[in-house]
């Protein structure tokens, strides 16, 4: 996997930009009737881990989106940099979904009645703590593994000015 590409990325980052979008959607929706006391949906309350699975859920999908924009400009760019910075905002990404992943497991192992919306979004963090990690692996394959077709700029600290051969001294 070292020649880790843009067609193999992109697709996986567009993916995952949507799921984290459509956690944001009903994370947000189940919180906010949570907080709100409605019992008139049923399945909002759920158990005892249901507020904290909200809260990581929501927090994931915020910072996730965000990580995907980043991953945009990096598709875009398609340079070390960029590399570097996208690895970072979605290894942070994975992170957090991996506590949100943690925290669904544990709201599915005390059971209780769940609505719809909670096991659907439950079943959108464990499908994105797998691929979010899927996604880190491909970029940091790109990071450690060789130049993976990324184009290297001869700009930064110790590049030679324009028309210099790049051994010169400097004066």
């Amino acid at each position: 996997m070292a020649g880790v590409g843009r067609n193999m990325v992109a697709p996986l980052m567009v993916l995952n930009l949507i799921m984290y979008l459509v956690v944001i959607g009903f994370a947000s929706w189940n919180l906010n009737h949570f907080i709100n006391g409605q019992t008139n949906y049923p399945g909002v309350a759920g158990n005892g881990a249901t507020f904290y699975f909200l809260v990581f859920a929501i927090l994931a999908g915020v910072v996730g989106a965000a990580s995907k924009l980043a991953g945009v400009h990096h598709v875009r760019a398609w340079s070390h940099d960029s590399l570097a910075t996208n690895a970072a905002s979605s290894l942070i990404a994975w992170a957090i979904t991996a506590l949100a992943f943690g925290l669904a497991c544990k709201e599915i192992h005390i059971g209780g009645h769940r609505g719809w919306r909670l096991r659907v979004l439950e079943a959108f963090v464990i499908i994105l703590a797998f691929t979010q990690l899927l996604y880190v692996l491909m970029l940091h394959t790109g990071l450690f593994g060789g130049s993976g077709g990324y184009r290297d700029h001869d700009y930064g600290a110790g590049a030679a000015t324009a028309g210099e051969p790049k051994n010169a001294p400097r004066v």
